[in-house]
């Protein structure tokens, strides 16, 4: 979550020396600058030890404060300059303003943009995860990548079968047990049987692959006092099971360093874009900042709790009505998902389990799937309307019309 430099407590004026760093795998190029003007450029080998002892010989008893890009190096770097009792900053590469124009980029021109932007103040910074969630963050992206794997495999299946005009098992398309053994038994030639059962080998293990990166993350988290404890309190959220909260806290880190609720949804990027001036207010669809697949869990998460809380479902239903029926569904399970991040923050926040106040009953939610399916049905029969002002002006249907 990038915050300014005066908000974490380190001011430009606090500061001597500033020093701006361009790193990459193999060296660090650095530019030191004053407050008047630029001291020094310099080009060392990717080492923090060595940054140190040079700006102790050199700069003496100057307070000295560095601040470099966020990329594939990671956090290695912040965590020896920290570890050495320095202050660094990390800054997001989309928060870095950019000079319109510039045809030249260089690793000396980018150290020294760094350093010019950390002596304004200019530069946003991110809360450097501590190890517990940046180990976490691994697990989840390492689940997320072998889940990708699994799904790339089973269209390779489809597509193969397609190709050669052979039905699929399961009409519904579905994967189970059943339909595996069904596809290793399928009768075909020798060259397909041959490439349907090195597609199967290779689904099998990557499944196996998933259970097992779960079993750890499970295993991670439990052995993690204070993840323990946030996963349970993230769970007795309606729709969130152990998968969106071991994700949910890889992506956020220490919830310590959550400022407020509307920080959340903004770092997710379920806040709307806005382009307003004067009296004049124009917002847009959300920004899709932050993690999309995060986002996309936390979506499918939002469909989950309609269907067990009272209260977000009628609040799902109250966004609905205000939209057209093309993209109304879609602008309130958003909204949904938005105030699950809202619920999110308070359970973090405050350390303890969700109270569900108003759960949906088997009876209530079973009718609401009947009347879903019954409207569903009617809009499709309806001709689509794109907004409000077309039905208004008799392009929508006819009352008691369908």
């Amino acid at each position: 979550m990038p915050k300014q430099l005066g908000s974490l407590g380190l001011r430009p004026m606090n500061f001597d020396i500033f020093a701006g760093l361009d790193v990459d795998k193999r060296s660090i190029s650095i530019t030191f600058m004053d407050h008047q003007d630029m001291i020094q450029h310099m080009r060392i080998p990717y080492n923090a030890d060595n940054l140190v002892n040079y700006v102790r010989r050199h700069f003496g008893e100057k307070k000295v404060i560095f601040a470099y890009e966020a990329g594939p190096t990671g956090y290695g770097l912040h965590d020896r300059l920290t570890g050495q009792g320095c202050s660094c900053l990390v800054a997001p590469p989309s928060t870095i303003p950019k000079v319109p124009g510039r045809r030249v980029k260089t690793n000396r021109l980018d150290s020294k943009k760094m350093a010019e932007l950390l002596r304004g103040g200019q530069l946003k910074s991110i809360h450097v995860p501590s190890l517990p969630y940046r180990h976490l963050r691994h697990l989840t992206q390492l689940r997320d990548v072998l889940g990708r794997q699994v799904q790339s495999s089973k269209m390779r299946i489809k597509s193969l079968l397609l190709f050669e005009g052979i039905a699929f098992p399961d009409p519904g398309g579905k994967w189970s047990g059943r339909v595996i053994g069904q596809l290793r038994e399928l009768p075909c030639g020798e060259a397909i049987r041959f490439r349907l059962d090195h597609l199967l080998a290779n689904l099998e293990f990557q499944q196996k692959q998933v259970l097992q990166t779960l079993r750890q993350i499970r295993r991670f988290c439990r052995q993690d006092p204070e993840l323990s404890r946030c996963i349970q309190y993230l769970i007795s959220l309606p729709g969130i099971g152990w998968i969106v909260a071991s994700q949910v806290l890889a992506r956020v880190g220490d919830w310590r360093e959550l400022g407020n609720v509307r920080q959340m949804s903004a770092f997710l990027g379920l806040v709307p874009t806005e382009n307003s001036t004067g009296e004049t207010v124009r917002r847009g669809s959300i920004t899709r900042a932050g993690n999309p697949r995060l986002r996309s869990k936390l979506i499918q998460s939002a469909w989950v709790a309609i269907r067990r809380d009272a209260e977000l479902r009628e609040f799902f239903e109250r966004i609905y009505r205000r939209h057209p029926a093309d993209c109304g569904a879609r602008k309130a399970i958003v909204a949904v998902a938005r105030k699950l991040t809202s619920r999110i923050y308070a359970v973090l926040h405050e350390q303890r389990p969700f109270v569900l106040r108003r759960p949906l009953a088997a009876r209530e939610a079973s009718l609401r799937e009947r009347l879903d399916a019954s409207q569903k049905l009617g809009e499709e029969r309806m001709p689509q309307v794109s907004s409000p002002r077309q039905r208004s002006r008799g392009f929508g249907p006819k009352k008691g019309r369908i």
